[in-house]
């Protein structure tokens, strides 16, 4: 192999691996075990009484133990106008049965511990016109009842698919939500989960993505490596997007 080549192989090699290693030096083995790691909401979710417009919300929690050094846990809230309660919806992958959960937590709670980071609040007007499209694109879901941390369908990939099915949304799902570019191997192209641009992606294992939501993404073996050129960031394993 030329040493051009084998200079270029090491750099995309290095860009993967590194971001994992340095977040996996930062990762603290866990002082609890996960039935007893904190559930509890974090204030994150405006109350219902006072925010009295329609409301959509996504958020994204590392997951519990050592797979939270490399992925995310993302769920999505809703609240029509002049609402009450919220309605959280995700994937869950214990407990039998299906595992699109309705109100599995509250809506802003820890994911085992993890505090959740907001990545999508739409509010007012807009927010009640996509809450019809979120339910229907959570009815049509392709796996109601088949789970698979790695490569999936998981969490990340039903918060792909509502994405993919409302382009309006803006959904940009962050390098570590791995399973968001899981797709059947009959459908390896299409739209990646913003719903705009076109994704060629083989089971989620190996793909791309170019689009003017997510920017230039590559998935390897699950992690993603990208540039956002729209909103200049690094998207990298493990640490998700870096900004300047």
């Amino acid at each position: 192999m030329p040493l051009l080549a084998k200079v270029m192989t090491g750099m995309v090699v290095a860009a993967f691996v590194v971001p994992v290693l340095v977040k996996s030096i930062g990762h603290g083995r866990a002082s609890e075990t996960w039935y007893n790691a904190s559930r509890e909401p974090t204030g994150l979710t405006p109350d219902a009484a006072v925010e009295r417009r329609a409301l959509v919300q996504v958020y994204a929690a590392p997951t519990w133990g050592w797979r939270g050094i490399f992925a995310v846990h993302t769920w999505i809230v809703t609240k029509p106008e002049g609402g009450d309660v919220y309605t959280r919806w995700d994937v869950v992958g214990w407990g039998g049965g299906r595992v699109v959960r309705q109100n599995y937590l509250a809506p802003d709670a820890r994911w085992y511990g993890s505090a959740p980071e907001l990545l999508l609040d739409i509010r007012g007007a807009a927010a009640a016109d996509h809450i019809p499209a979120i339910e229907a694109a959570v009815a049509s879901y392709a796996w109601p009842e088949t789970y698979r941390s790695f490569p999936g369908p998981n969490s990340n990939t039903f918060l792909a698919h509502i994405g993919r099915s409302i382009p309006a949304l803006g959904l940009d799902l962050p390098p570590t939500a791995i399973g968001k570019d899981f797709r059947p191997l009959s459908e390896p192209i299409g739209s990646p989960p913003s719903g705009r641009g076109v994704q060629i992606s083989l089971l989620g294992l190996a793909g791309v993505i170019l689009s003017p939501e997510e920017g230039i993404e590559i998935n390897l073996a699950g992690l993603s490596i990208g540039l956002d050129l729209a909103k200049p960031a690094l998207r990298l394993p493990s640490f998700g997007r870096v900004e300047p």
